[in-house]
C-alpha cells in the first residue's frame, strides 16, 4: 500500500469502533484526518488526541448527517481547513436490536431513524464531499455497509433493509461519480465494537458458527478500508469481511 501522505480524509462516526480504527490507520499512513461525529464528543476528541499524540494531523467536527445543510457546512469547513478532500469513509450508522420476526416492533419511528441515518445520511455526505473530491485525482469513497445488507438478516429488519440500500447506492454512486471518484462498500459481519454491549452472548454464539471461529476486530475492517481507498481499478463493489459467515 502506498502512503496516504499529503491526502485529506473524512471519517464519519470516527470517534469509536471501526471509525476510530480507520481514522487512526489513515493518520498513521500520513493522511490529515477529519472526524465527523454527532453525539460522541468525548470519544471523537479522544481519537483526535490519540492521533496528534502519535504525530499525526486530525480535527473533529460536529454534524448530524441526517441534516443536509449541517453536513454540507461541516464538509465545506473541512475542505477549507485542509485545502480539499481526497477520501470519504461513511462509517456513521445506527441500529436497533429487535426480534427479527416481530414486524410490529418495526415502528414508523424506527424505520424513519434508520433510513434517515444509514441511507440518506450516507448520501448527504457523499453529495457534499463529491463537490471537492471530483477535482482530486484518485479520490474515493468507502461506505461501511453490513453483511445484513447481503443476507437480509441482522439486528433488526429495518437495519438489514437500510444496509441493503447502502449497498445499492454504492453501485449507483460509482456510476454517477466515475471516472474521477471511485465508490466501494465494505459489508462486515460481526465486529467487536460497542454495538454488541449487552449482547455478548449472542456475539459469542455467532462466533461458534463461523468457519473461522472468530469475530472481526475494528482494525481488520480499517485495513480493508485503506486498501479500497487506494485500489485504483475497483469501483462499485461490495467487499465482505465476515469470517466465512456466508459460505
Amino acid at each position: 500500500m502506498t502512503s496516504f501522505a499529503g491526502k485529506v480524509a473524512i471519517v464519519t462516526g470516527g470517534g469509536t469502533g471501526i471509525g476510530r480504527a480507520t481514522a487512526q490507520a489513515l493518520a498513521g499512513q500520513g493522511a490529515a484526518v477529519a472526524i465527523i461525529y454527532s453525539r460522541s464528543l468525548f470519544e471523537a476528541d479522544e481519537t483526535v488526541r490519540s492521533i496528534r499524540d502519535a504525530g499525526g494531523t486530525a480535527s473533529a467536527a460536529q454534524a448530524d448527517i441526517r441534516d443536509e445543510c449541517a453536513i454540507a457546512t461541516a464538509i465545506e469547513a473541512i475542505a477549507g481547513e485542509f485545502g480539499g478532500i481526497d477520501y470519504l469513509v461513511n462509517n456513521a450508522g445506527v441500529t436497533r436490536q429487535l426480534p427479527f420476526a416481530d414486524l410490529d416492533a418495526a415502528t414508523d419511528a424506527i424505520w424513519d431513524e434508520l433510513l434517515a441515518v444509514n441511507v440518506k445520511g450516507t448520501f448527504n455526505c457523499c453529495r457534499a464531499a463529491s463537490r471537492h473530491m471530483q477535482a482530486r485525482p484518485g479520490s474515493s469513497v468507502v461506505n461501511i455497509g453490513s453483511i445484513a445488507g447481503e443476507t437480509g438478516y441482522g439486528s433488526s429488519l429495518p437495519y438489514a433493509v437500510s444496509k441493503a440500500a447502502v449497498h445499492g447506492m454504492t453501485r449507483s454512486l460509482a456510476r454517477a461519480l466515475a471516472p474521477a471518484t471511485r465508490v466501494n462498500c465494505i459489508a462486515p459481519g460481526a465486529v467487536a465494537t460497542r454495538w454488541w454491549q449487552g449482547h455478548e452472548d449472542k456475539m459469542q454464539a455467532l462466533a461458534g458458527d463461523l468457519p473461522l471461529g472468530r469475530i472481526s476486530k475494528p482494525e481488520e475492517v480499517a485495513e480493508l478500508t485503506l486498501y479500497l481507498l487506494q485500489a485504483s481499478s475497483v469501483t462499485g463493489q461490495i467487499w465482505r469481511i465476515e469470517n466465512g459467515q456466508t459460505l
